[in-house]
Formats: C-alpha cells, sequence, structure tokens
C-alpha cells in the first residue's frame, strides 16, 4: 500500500508544514484526524507510545516528526522536488532553526498572549510533553523579548527575500519555505494580532501568500479506524542498514526525542541509514508495524 495518511490535526503547525510539503508535490493523501491532546487511542497502537503530531503513515510504515516525513516523501515522490536548487542538506538543517528556535518564540508569543484564555485541559496535557511547567502567565512575562525574538528570526526571512526572489531559495518553492512558513502561520492562526510582527516585512508578507497559495494537495478524510485498518491488511517495506548497524540487525532498540514527548518507542531494529532508525513491533490486533524515527533529536539505545 502506497496511499499516504497524514494523522495530524488542523491548527498543528508541524502539520501545515507537511501540508505545505503535500502541495508543492501536488500529491494526493488522507488526512486522519487525531485529538491535539491526549489520549490517542488510535494512533499510539501505530506508534508504539510516540504521541507527537503529525505521523505519517504509509501501510504499515509509520514515520515520526515532520523531519523525518519531509525526508521520506522526497524519497518516495522526488518531483517535484523539496528542492529546487539543489540545497539537499542545507533544506534540512533549516530545520533545526525553525523547529526549535523559532517554534518556542512563537509558543511563547501565542501562549503569553493568550494567558487565561488558554483552556486547563492543554496548559495540563503540555505540561506532560513537555515535562516542564506550561504557564501562561509566565509566559506573559516574557512576551515583549519574544516578540524581539521573533521578528529577529523574520528579519532574517526578509533579508533572504531582499532580491525579489519568489521563494526563498529562488523561483521555486521547496523545503526551505514549508519550513520558514509555518510559525508564521502558526501565529496568525492562534494569535492573529501578533502576526502584526512580521506585516510589515512587505518581502515576507508577500512571500506568506505566494506560499499559503500553494494549498496542501489533494486531501481527502480518512477515519482512525480506517488507518488502523489499513496498517493491519499491510506489510512494512523491506529496509537495508547503516554499515555502522549492520550488527544490531534484530536486535533490541528503544527510541525516544531527546526534547519533549520523550515517550520511548521499543522494538528490534528493522533497518536504518545515516538519518534514520526503523523499529519493528508486534501489536496484538495489527500485527507487525515498522515506526521510522530521525537520528538527529531522537536519542537511540541498544540495551543488550
Amino acid at each position: 500500500m502506497t496511499d499516504i495518511l497524514l494523522h495530524h490535526y488542523d491548527n498543528s503547525p508541524f502539520s501545515e508544514k507537511i501540508r505545505i510539503c503535500l502541495g508543492i508535490k501536488g500529491l494526493s493523501w488522507g488526512a486522519v484526524d487525531q485529538p491535539v491532546i491526549m489520549p490517542k487511542p488510535d494512533l499510539v497502537p501505530l506508534t508504539g507510545g510516540y504521541r507527537r503530531i503529525p505521523v505519517m503513515q504509509i501501510g504499515a510504515d509509520i514515520y515520526c516528526d515532520s523531519v523525518l516525513i519531509a525526508r521520506e516523501l522526497e524519497r518516495r515522490f522526488p518531483a517535484p522536488s523539496l528542492f529546487p536548487a539543489g540545497d539537499f542538506g542545507l533544506g534540512h538543517a533549516l530545520s533545526y532553526w525553525t523547529d526549535r528556535a523559532v517554534f518556542q518564540a512563537a509558543v511563547a508569543v501565542i501562549f503569553g498572549n493568550l494567558g487565561a484564555h488558554v483552556p486547563a485541559d492543554f496548559i495540563k496535557d503540555r505540561q506532560a510533553l513537555t515535562g516542564q511547567p506550561f504557564d501562561p502567565a509566565r509566559m506573559a512575562a516574557v512576551v515583549p523579548h519574544m516578540e524581539a525574538q521573533l521578528r529577529a528570526h523574520v528579519a532574517l526571512l526578509d533579508e533572504q527575500l531582499a532580491d525579489g526572489r519568489a521563494f526563498l531559495t529562488g523561483a521555486k518553492p521547496g523545503l526551505a519555505d514549508a519550513n520558514g512558513y509555518f510559525n508564521l502561520w502558526f501565529v496568525r492562526a492562534a494569535f492573529p494580532p501578533a502576526a502584526s510582527l512580521y506585516q510589515d516585512y512587505a518581502a515576507v508578507a508577500a512571500w506568506f501568500d505566494r506560499v499559503a497559495a500553494i494549498g496542501h494537495g489533494d486531501r481527502r478524510a480518512v477515519s482512525p479506524g480506517q488507518a488502523l485498518e489499513i496498517a493491519r491488511l499491510a506489510e512494512p517495506q523491506k529496509a537495508g542498514f547503516a554499515a555502522n548497524d549492520a550488527s544490531y540487525a534484530g536486535k533490541l532498540v528503544i527510541a525516544a526525542a531527546d526534547d519533549y514527548g520523550r515517550d520511548p518507542i521499543t522494538g528490534v531494529l528493522f533497518g536504518s541509514s545515516v538519518h534514520h532508525v526503523a523499529i519493528q513491533r508486534e501489536h496484538e490486533d495489527l500485527g507487525e508495524i515498522v515506526v521510522h524515527v530521525p537520528r538527529i533529536g531522537f536519542v537511540i539505545s541498544f540495551p543488550d
């Protein structure tokens, strides 16, 4: 089975990154709506415990983290490329700026401004996710600083667009644009007044509209139950091993994110590359599932 299923929710910023990638490639995909907060009873059977969004499913292969999802989309569907300027390494590396530094600024600006309007169950969930206090009141105290941080990040985009180019790496959109766009989309969607922080950058504002106009490809609704049945009927795609991992083939492996949402994924090593590991799991209802995680941003350990 080669149909793309994206487990997401509509206001998820990292999902928006991938939805733009799907739009750039003009792909058809199934949208599997998942809850914003735990419990996620139709997601964790697929991931083995990983709870972050988005997750991409192709048959019985499950891809965690937007960085790896973008890489897998490019591998399976190479044209049109997410790297029209040949910026393969730099395009991926940009994720570690936008996914961490820019995202943290956007989160503080949004939730610090929302303050008491943030639902209590959301706060409780995000505290469990991060393992740290999620306190909009504390965020409010640093809003001026984080607004200045966000504006400085946006200024970098403006400098890149200063020569009149349509997109960040040239005439065609790519992963660099999806990376640069999603946090600004998140700010505009979650707390629209904060969009004033970047709307007076004329080049960025025009570029933002061009990226938004790309759309999300051909989206259709797929229920969580349908997604689970697709996994049950499918077989994972065979995978090779990175040279350094060959001796670990079939051995116990544990993977967990190194920043937040550290729920461990446990199974046996099914495959790997320099960029990812594939973990085979057996689920009592779904059968054999292979969960793929990136190396960067994850701790991979072999207890045996």
